[in-house]
């Protein structure tokens, strides 16, 4: 089994509240699940309207497939123009890794 992990901080444009920051994060996080079956959610900088970080996870049986999936969402995020991604930090696990 192997896992990766995939965090993005994000900056984000035109922004003035929460509210008008949660129009914009939660169709990126909807879209991550729904076009590549992976676990996803805003986990940081909640308290902040221009700042975003999205984190996300992907199960599979071949480290392969892992890597092109987080490969995969990391295209589609940068490919979003009311976001700039500032970094994209990744983690793999494996059955040995203790």
């Amino acid at each position: 089994m192997f896992v990766g992990t995939l965090t993005f901080d994000l900056l984000l444009g035109d922004v003035h509240s929460l509210k008008e920051k949660r129009s914009i994060v939660r169709p990126i996080v909807a879209e991550l699940q729904r076009k590549y079956s992976v676990c996803a959610a805003e986990t940081g900088n909640q308290d902040l309207h221009r700042r975003a970080e999205i984190g996300l996870a992907v199960v599979a049986g071949e480290a392969g497939y892992v890597t092109e999936v987080l490969d995969s969402c990391e295209r589609l995020v940068a490919g979003r123009p009311e976001v700039q991604l500032l970094s994209a930090r990744r983690r793999y696990h494996n059955d040995d890794d203790e």
